[in-house]
C-alpha cells in the first residue's frame, strides 16, 4: 500500500513569504502585471489610492447593471454581483460616507427597477430590505451633517416601495422607526 501524501493548499502566507524576496522594482512590476490582468483590480487600486474623479462610479455602474438590467438585451438581475461590488469597495477603501452612498444607491436602483418592471421576486425583495437596513446602519455612523440627504433618499425609496407589495414598504417603515437617525 502506498502512503498518501497530504496536500496542503497554498495560502496568503506562502505568497507573503515569496514577496520578501522582491525588490522595489519587482513589486512595482508585480502590481503592474496585476493591474493589467483584470479590470476589477484596476478599480480596486484606483479606489485604494484615490485616483480618478469619482471613485464610486465603477461600483455604481456595476450595481446599476446588476439591479436594473437591460431586459431587451437579455440581461438578468444579479443581487450577488451587486452585493459583491459593495464588498469590493469595502475592501478597497471602505470610507463610511462612500459605503453609505453605495448602500443607498443599491436601494434606489433595486426599488426603482422593481416598480418599473413589476418584478415579482420575494428573494430580491428580502435582499432589498436587508440592504435598506444596512444603509440605515451605515448612515447612523456618519456625522450629523452627512445624514439628511441620504435619509431623504432612503425615505423616497420607502415611498416608491409601496408599489412593490410583499410587505416591502411596511418593513422599510419599521426600519425607519427602529433606526430613528434624527435623534
Amino acid at each position: 500500500m502506498k502512503a498518501s501524501k497530504t496536500k496542503r493548499s497554498t495560502s496568503w502566507s506562502d505568497v507573503k513569504a515569496r514577496l520578501i524576496h522582491f525588490d522595489h522594482d519587482g513589486l512595482v512590476g508585480l502590481v503592474h502585471d496585476l493591474y493589467t490582468a483584470d479590470k476589477s483590480i484596476q478599480i480596486f487600486l484606483h479606489a485604494r489610492f484615490g485616483l480618478g474623479e469619482d471613485i464610486l462610479e465603477p461600483y455604481k455602474i456595476t450595481i446599476s447593471r446588476c439591479l436594473w438590467p437591460d431586459m431587451f438585451r437579455n440581461q438578468t438581475v444579479s443581487v450577488a454581483e451587486a452585493k459583491k461590488a459593495i464588498a469590493n469597495y469595502r475592501k478597497a477603501i471602505g470610507q463610511p460616507e462612500g459605503l453609505a452612498e453605495l448602500l443607498v444607491f443599491y436601494c434606489e436602483r433595486g426599488s426603482g427597477f422593481s416598480v418599473e418592471v413589476g418584478l415579482q421576486d420575494e428573494d430580491f425583495f428580502n435582499a432589498l430590505v436587508r440592504m435598506f437596513e444596512q444603509a440605515l446602519k451605515a448612515i447612523s455612523k456618519l456625522p450629523d451633517e452627512q445624514r439628511p440627504l441620504l435619509m431623504e433618499r432612503l425615505e423616497a425609496v420607502c415611498r416608491i416601495s409601496q408599489n412593490i407589495g410583499y410587505g416591502v414598504e411596511d418593513a422599510m417603515k419599521d426600519l425607519l422607526v427602529e433606526y430613528d437617525i434624527y435623534d
